[in-house]
């Protein structure tokens, strides 16, 4: 083998070892309910909006607050305290809505506050606890950010038990 193949060939590994050391990162949006820390990916979120007036539907589940109107489009409005049975608090100034959506499905949760967006990388990510994992679940997995601990959740599963 000559010396100029040898060449090509070592490079090519060398691209191929930098490719498989770029590590998969998800990108997720953290946010608070209660003390926990919980995450969902960005791309599941359609917007992050301050409280707005809401409508109460007679006959819904307890977690579902009511209904809001969002430019047009009413959106069922989920409280996650009363869903992850919590004690139901009064929003104040760090209340949010996070409107998410997957596929056609689409619903507003109320969360206590926002941290940041974070960049997780998957090795940092565990899968959820077997003790969670029968039956449906939303926990997608736990997620390890320097000291932090947070519980990444599936947005198709906070959307399909909306009602």
């Amino acid at each position: 083998m000559s010396d100029q193949v040898k060449e090509i060939l070592k490079r090519q590994q060398a691209k191929e070892e930098e490719k498989a050391a770029v590590e998969v990162e998800q990108m997720v949006v953290g946010f608070m309910v209660g003390e926990e820390e919980f995450a969902v990916p960005i791309l599941s979120i359609k917007e992050i909006i301050k409280p707005i007036e809401f409508t109460r539907v007679p006959g819904a589940p307890n977690y579902v607050m009511g209904v809001f109107n969002l430019r047009g489009t009413v959106i069922p409005l989920i409280n996650l305290r009363i869903k992850f049975g919590l004690m139901p608090e009064r929003q104040n100034e760090n209340t949010r809505y996070v409107v998410m959506h997957e596929n056609d499905q689409i619903a507003g949760f109320v969360i206590d506050r926002l941290t940041e967006a974070i960049r997780l990388k998957e090795s940092n990510i565990d899968p959820a606890p077997e003790t969670i994992q029968e039956g449906e679940n939303i926990i997608y997995g736990v997620g390890k950010k320097d000291d932090r601990i947070i519980t990444i959740l599936k947005t198709e599963g906070l959307l399909k038990r909306t009602f």
